[in-house]
């Protein structure tokens, strides 16, 4: 499990237990860590020693859309997990704002454009 640094733990905000992700998107825990294991969701250590998952990456019940997309995404350009997370809450005047606030805003195809770019 990936470590995080005090700045990206709080660049996040508001973090989940992994129960508390199964009680939001009422699933067995056992099914969120099946979400974990196929980059559908993140989860980190966080400098507490508590693993989370940013509550960002939830939209009510539901994961965000196009996040499991960018996660591989980010995995395949040779980002650690802890790396992607700080990515994605990592403001881009491009965009504007950060990479998880425009995944929110269903403009995940300008999200993996850049991503994409950070390959080469």
């Amino acid at each position: 499990m990936a470590q995080i640094d005090p700045p990206a733990d709080a660049r996040v905000g508001h973090w989940l237990t992994i129960p508390e992700v199964a009680e939001r998107l009422a699933l067995p825990v056992n099914r969120v860590k099946q979400l974990l294991r196929d980059r559908k969701l993140l989860a980190v250590q966080r400098p507490s020693g508590q693993v989370a998952v940013p509550a960002a990456f939830l939209d009510g019940s539901q994961v965000i859309a196009g996040l499991g997309g960018t996660l591989t995404l980010l995995c395949d350009c040779g980002f650690s997990d802890a790396e992607a997370l700080s990515w994605l809450f990592t403001a881009d005047e491009t965009l504007p704002g950060t990479p998880v606030q425009a995944l929110t805003q269903h403009r995940r195809t300008e999200v993996n454009r850049r991503a994409q770019a950070l390959a080469f």
